[in-house]
């Protein structure tokens, strides 16, 4: 469904930009493959890579998606936006909370809008697991970005714009996860453990594009695709990193949770399950009439996602394959 399209994916120049890039100019034919980002610098490193000389359909426009003139230019012609631009890094989030909601919450109110102004056929917009019962203000302002990406579908009148999200947890090696971190503490030979019960989800770049490129397909509008992972006990990926390192307890960090949620168990009653995901419905009860049950089943009432309930989980090997 690619092939001879124009996709535009904002914060394009980030790890997931650069993945979802690479995989697409490899698998698929698009007209345009616009990447939108605010950072000169990325976009010039990142055009290394991927040059128009060798790839005619790539552009590169800077931009914010705070800025709602500059959106409406980029996004003229376009068929499909992945929305993955956002501040992300929660102790940035919490100390400059005015910047992430301007980015986070009021960029996605001007991607929504545009996106309907220029008559885009499907948005996904990514969000984070942290945005499930948040309780750090990177994860209320991504909860806010659902809702606006999930009700936006009321808001297209007559156009047939459609809106989903796309909810994983922690990317194997993208910038600001955790294993780069315990990479570097390997040369000191002490790897710092907030809590040895804490538990996170966890997925490769490749399974994250795959992901939102199929559910770019499936997608009706209105709906949220979680998809289902692996856990991992931190002293397990310690352990995968740097197997000969000591390990220092320090204490869990302001904003931070032992487990990660996907599916809060307040969503169990919208939320279906499927082979290799989860979906939770919205709300809204005039979206029903758009989905279909068929190949799925519903949860039970106290279902939750949860990394530390969850019952597949890697070893050690597994996460040494996956590094």
């Amino acid at each position: 469904m690619l092939d001879d399209k124009n996709i535009l994916i904002t914060g394009g120049t980030g790890s997931f930009g650069k993945k979802f890039t690479e995989i697409v100019l490899k698998k698929y034919k698009p007209r345009r493959l616009i990447i939108f980002s605010r950072d000169e610098l990325k976009q010039f490193e990142m055009a290394q890579v991927f040059s128009t000389d060798k790839y005619p359909c790539i552009r590169f426009f800077i931009g914010d998606v705070r800025d709602r003139e500059r959106l409406h230019r980029a996004f003229q012609g376009v068929d499909y936006i992945i929305h993955a631009a956002a501040l992300k890094q929660v102790p940035a989030a919490e100390y400059n909370p005015f910047e992430a909601v301007k980015t986070n919450i009021l960029g996605a109110q001007n991607v929504i809008n545009v996106a309907i102004d220029q008559k885009i056929k499907r948005v996904i917009a990514l969000s984070t697991d942290k945005a499930a019962n948040p309780i750090n203000l990177y994860g209320a302002t991504k909860l806010c970005s659902d809702k606006l990406f999930v009700a936006g579908n009321s808001y297209v009148g007559r156009n047939e714009t459609l809106f989903s999200v796309v909810r994983y947890g922690n990317v194997v090696g993208s910038r600001g996860s955790v294993i780069p971190f315990f990479r570097k503490c390997t040369d000191n030979g002490t790897i710092p453990i907030t809590d040895p019960r804490m538990t996170r989800f966890w997925i490769t770049l490749e399974h994250g594009v795959d992901f939102v490129i199929k559910c770019l397909g499936r997608m009706v509008g209105g709906e949220i695709f979680v998809p289902k992972l692996p856990s991992m006990n931190i002293m397990d990926l310690a352990k995968a990193i740097g197997p000969k390192c000591k390990t220092e307890i320090v204490g869990i960090r302001p904003g931070e949770k032992l487990h990660e949620v996907m599916v809060p168990r307040d969503d169990a009653l919208n939320t279906l399950e499927y082979e290799n995901f989860y979906l939770i419905k919205p709300a809204f009860q005039f979206f029903e009439r758009r989905f279909c049950e068929d190949g799925c089943k519903k949860v039970g009432d106290d279902f939750e996602y949860n990394s530390g309930t969850n019952t597949w989980w890697l070893t050690i090997d597994e996460m040494k394959a996956m590094i």
